[in-house]
């Protein structure tokens, strides 16, 4: 797959496709796509097929995703909404608002195009014919996911549209979008291969274990727990491919281990053709980066437990917040950068980095210090971090969209949602994930069968933030869960850098606001509305 996006760059179809809401529709020069003199190869359609594979997701998404949770905070301009939706300040002109909603329309209508042109491709081969249709019904199922998850109700398009029927669109229920995105998975998970099947060119592409990572988890966001366990426990046992979890949670995010065991589906990347710079605005100043825009909270490392697996507020846990970062879970270090931070290089180099004000014996540039270029928290970002990066942190790393440590926190979360957990259940997900991270304590590994359904959701809810953070689905969860209100209502904080003695000395970096009352959907984007009067607001918008 990496191999097709090279191809990206040469592409003319590629720029005359990032046009899809109703308003651009005109713009489109549909017979340049529809003519029998463009579908006369399988070669052609697949570089068509590399541009929905492009339009699927972006790493600026993929990062700043996290600041609109209580994982980070954006602290340089508005990045992809981020600042703005953080702090509950914006409306239906943001144009995070409008991007989301005209770019995944964009890739609708991409696969739209294939579906409907590519049976003109002359001699082809039948089975290569069904594996593209069935990629690309598989990317416009996730687009609309994607969609539905933001606005709820939308637009659901199934065919290429004239310019008159964009026009007067109306939207459509949210149980309805899940439903076809739900029969569209089920429909092509016979025809997709496993991972086992690919060879090394095809690699990157969807298989039945993408199809199937993306059912559990458009169950999981509905709460259809009887769902995801049928789902996951057919992961488990292999029916979709040969899956586990990789042996280093550090070397899981690193080049060299690309296409690893527990990458299901990644974003493609390809250095020098088609790369991602996001680390040039969050990671230590030190390591060639810009500024720090993207931080991690402190809220996001209070939540890493301790070697023992207790919270660090719990009696007994061994926190001492004078020195907050030592006996901490494996993968806050693997995550975040934190005050005299190891920091290591490919080459076997290691050195200090230092943020506290003050704290450096030397090299002061990763120190914070209110209103510069370091980190605004207190915090840098790690994970994803690649030592072979090019000029300006520009990296061609893959960014997983679905891995096996979330099929497992998914049963999990699932299982105890039905009162269903037992050892048995924890020691195959939890434990699995909690050994791969280097836990090696009893206390944190073993089952505790005094806890009650209550006090599990909590363990699964901090396990998945623990080892998901900084890749973008905390957000998710909280609106799922519906405890925005309660995690994103007051100040996000930083580390105890600050002189007062407000918030105990924590730094507090951005007012965050949340109305449960209009905050759980996305309002429909205003220039849509101003063109198509038949597409309804959202509550309170």
């Amino acid at each position: 797959m990496k191999n097709i996006f090279k191809q990206i760059k040469f592409l003319p179809v590629a720029a005359l496709l990032l046009l899809s809401s109703c308003e651009d529709l005109d713009l489109v020069p549909e017979n340049q796509f529809t003519d029998t003199t463009y579908w006369t190869s399988v070669e052609k359609a697949q570089t068509f097929l590399s541009t929905a594979y492009s339009q699927m997701q972006n790493s600026e998404y993929f990062f700043y995703n996290e600041a609109l949770s209580d994982n980070a905070y954006n602290g340089r301009g508005d990045k992809a909404g981020a600042a703005s939706i953080g702090a509950g300040l914006y409306d239906p002109s943001l144009s995070r608002i409008k991007d989301e909603w005209k770019n995944r329309y964009a890739g609708i209508k991409t696969c739209n195009l294939i579906l409907e042109n590519i049976d003109r491709v002359p001699n082809a081969d039948a089975a290569i014919i069904g594996r593209i249709k069935a990629e690309t019904r598989f990317l416009r199922a996730f687009q609309h996911f994607q969609l539905t998850t933001w606005f709820g109700d939308i637009p659901l398009i199934k065919k290429d549209l004239s310019l008159e029927e964009a026009s007067s669109l109306s939207r459509t229920s949210h149980s309805e979008v899940v439903q076809f995105i739900l029969s569209e998975l089920d429909a092509i998970i016979t025809v997709l291969p496993k991972n086992t099947q690919q060879n090394e060119a095809d690699r990157g592409r969807v298989t039945v274990g993408a199809a199937v990572a993306l059912k559990a988890r458009v169950l999981l966001y509905e709460g259809d727990w009887a769902g995801v366990i049928q789902v996951t426990e057919q992961f488990l046992a292999n029916n979709f491919g040969q899956y586990s979890l990789f042996s280093s949670y550090e070397g899981l995010f690193l080049p060299q281990n690309e296409y690893n065991s527990e990458d299901i589906l990644s974003l493609q990347y390809v250095p020098q053709f088609r790369m991602w710079g996001d680390f040039f605005d969050m990671a230590p100043l030190s390591s060639g980066a810009r500024l720090n825009a993207l931080a991690p909270t402190q809220e996001l490392v209070d939540s890493y437990v301790m070697l023992n697996g207790k919270k660090i507020n719990d009696a007994g846990s061994g926190y001492n917040e004078n020195n907050p970062y030592q006996n901490r879970d494996p993968r806050l270090t693997g995550t975040v950068v934190y005050d005299q931070y190891i920091w290591k290089e490919t080459d076997g180099s290691s050195r200090v980095i230092y943020i506290k004000p003050g704290s450096s014996p030397g090299n002061a540039t990763d120190e914070f210090v209110q209103g510069s270029s370091a980190t605004p928290t207190g915090y840098y970002t790690r994970k994803y971090y690649d030592p072979q990066h090019l000029t300006s942190l520009n990296s061609g790393l893959n960014l997983m969209l679905f891995r096996y440590a979330d099929i497992l926190l998914m049963h999990a979360e699932a299982k105890n949602e039905l009162n269903q957990m037992t050892s048995s259940v924890w020691d195959k997900t939890i434990r699995a994930i909690r050994v791969r991270a280097g836990f090696t304590d009893g206390a944190a590994l073993g089952f505790n069968s005094a806890l009650g359904q209550a006090d599990l959701r909590e363990v699964i809810r901090n396990e998945r933030r623990s080892e998901l953070g900084m890749e973008g689905l905390r957000i998710f969860d909280i609106r799922r869960w519906r405890i925005a209100e309660k995690v994103l209502n007051g100040y996000a904080h930083g580390a105890k850098f600050g002189v007062s003695s407000v918030d105990n000395g924590y730094l507090r970096v951005n007012l965050r606001t949340f109305d449960p009352n209009k905050h759980y959907l996305w309002p429909i984007p205003r220039d849509e509305r101003l063109i198509n009067t038949n597409l309804s607001q959202n509550p309170n918008w």
